[in-house]
């Protein structure tokens, strides 16, 4: 079996999951925060939209600067979960085409992610997909369902029935 093949069920999975949680979102606590250094919800929900598109960076490119010349790289903030979830649908529908043509030695390539030229680290392809863009996803994803939570907006079951979903 292609390593592609092995990882678009858990790719799709993961994807819907995110979503449902996005959907979630309201427009109206876009800024809101649970500290002062956290992220605001709308920083989050863009980050999640944005995460997917790693996936074409990972398989289009050998490496990655976060910090070109000594500039972060800056995403743009979406200011409406519609636009969240526009942007987030097209991410995905790239990356999965991305994903379904990479051939198992282009998968076992190294590829870099870098800041201001440095290395930060190197690791096969097929390894970046996994924590880079999906654990990195679910990690944020979480965070996201928790930030529902404080602010008693009902939260998706993901791995199975949620307290909201489920009536506890």
């Amino acid at each position: 079996m292609a390593i592609s093949d092995a990882l678009l069920p858990e790719f799709d999975h993961e994807m819907a999951n995110t979503r449902k949680t996005l959907e979630r979102v309201p427009d109206d606590k876009f800024t809101w925060k649970p500290h002062e250094k956290s992220s605001a919800m709308g920083a989050l929900a863009s980050h999640l939209a944005n995460l997917p598109g790693w996936a074409n960076a990972t398989l289009d490119q050998d490496s990655f600067d976060l910090a070109p010349g000594g500039e972060q790289v800056r995403i743009e903030q979406l200011n409406s979960t519609a636009a969240v979830l526009e942007t987030f649908d097209s991410n995905v529908a790239k990356a999965r085409a991305a994903i379904v043509t990479a051939s198992d030695q282009h998968m076992f390539e190294p590829w870099r992610l870098l800041s201001n030229g440095n290395q930060i680290f190197s690791l096969p392809r097929a390894a970046v997909l996994r924590s880079f863009v999906l654990n990195h996803m679910i990690h944020h994803r979480a965070q996201l369902g928790v930030y529902l939570r404080l602010n008693d907006v009902p939260v998706p079951s993901i791995y199975g029935p949620s307290a909201d979903e489920t009536g506890m």
